[in-house]
């Protein structure tokens, strides 16, 4: 008795294999298409804020260590994200 072809189950985990391939060549398709650019955005406007709120942290520790050895706190520099803060 020869076997010549696959048998049942063999060509149900080829088919189920190469579906899953092409799902997951659509789904990395949609990640980078969709997903990819709206955290890049989103991202930025979040490191945004948590620099904003380091900045505050930071001069609240400054505050407190001026307030702890009679020091006037140093004036923090103003961030300007249009402009390049370095010197020529």
């Amino acid at each position: 008795m020869a076997n010549d072809g696959p048998k049942p189950w063999e060509q149900q985990v080829r088919d189920v294999a190469a579906r899953l391939e092409e799902e997951l060549r659509r789904v990395v398709t949609y990640i980078n298409d969709q997903v990819v650019p709206e955290i890049r955005l989103n991202g930025t406007q979040a490191l945004r804020a948590a620099a904003e709120e380091l900045q505050k942290l930071a001069q609240c520790m400054d505050d407190r260590r001026a307030a702890g050895h009679g020091q006037t706190p140093p004036t923090p520099p103003t961030a300007n994200p249009d402009k390049d803060n370095t010197q020529p």
